[in-house]
């Protein structure tokens, strides 16, 4: 899929958002990647997922694992792509893990995929886990950069849409010296 169309999907489906964000990595940005307004459509995700299973074929992909929440629709039609079967961590006592009785043996290759990263950090620990199970690492692939293509793994890396989007720590951000309300939207962030 060409980048254009890529994108043209998120804001067809009212996906970025400007204002003052709270990131999960703890940074604040002036930009909001808003997945759930682009995974609520079926027909948008099957096209995405094509795209993502295209930049891996020729790989034997067994199981295809993202994190809970954003990461399992994509996980799963990523995974209907490839006629394989799919799994998602949880975040458990501040860690990535398999619950739910999702096993990997050493002998599954295992694409691993996200929605939006900024840091990889999310990215990272779910990598840790699948590798805590013993099983092996064929790729990792992602919806959005957000970094500009500054995260960095150890695996093939696919990002469908790489963007540069701005970024600032607490102490820097231009957003609160103006003032600018703080929006808290990601799951990490509820109660």
């Amino acid at each position: 899929m060409e980048k254009e169309a890529i994108l043209d999907l998120f804001r067809k489906a009212g996906a970025f958002l400007e204002g003052h964000f709270l990131l999960t990595s703890g940074l604040h940005s002036p930009y909001y990647v808003e997945k759930f307004k682009l995974l609520q459509y079926p027909q948008y995700v099957e096209r995405l997922a094509q795209a993502i299973a295209e930049g891996f074929r020729g790989e034997r992909v067994d199981v295809v694992v993202g994190p809970a929440i954003g990461g399992i629709v994509l996980a799963y039609e990523v995974a209907r792509a490839f006629g394989a079967r799919m799994a998602f961590t949880e975040r458990e006592e501040g860690k990535m893990r398999f619950r739910r009785d999702f096993t990997l043996d050493h002998e599954d290759k295992v694409l691993v995929v996200e929605d939006v990263v900024t840091t990889g950090t999310s990215l990272l620990e779910v990598i840790e886990a699948v590798r805590e199970k013993g099983a092996s690492i064929i790729g990792a692939a992602v919806l959005v950069d957000r970094s500009g293509g500054k995260v960095s793994l150890p695996y093939p890396y696919t990002p469908l849409l790489t963007m540069e989007m701005p970024v600032y720590t607490p102490e820097e951000c231009p957003l609160c010296k103006e003032s600018i309300a703080l929006q808290k939207r990601g799951s990490r962030y509820i109660a």
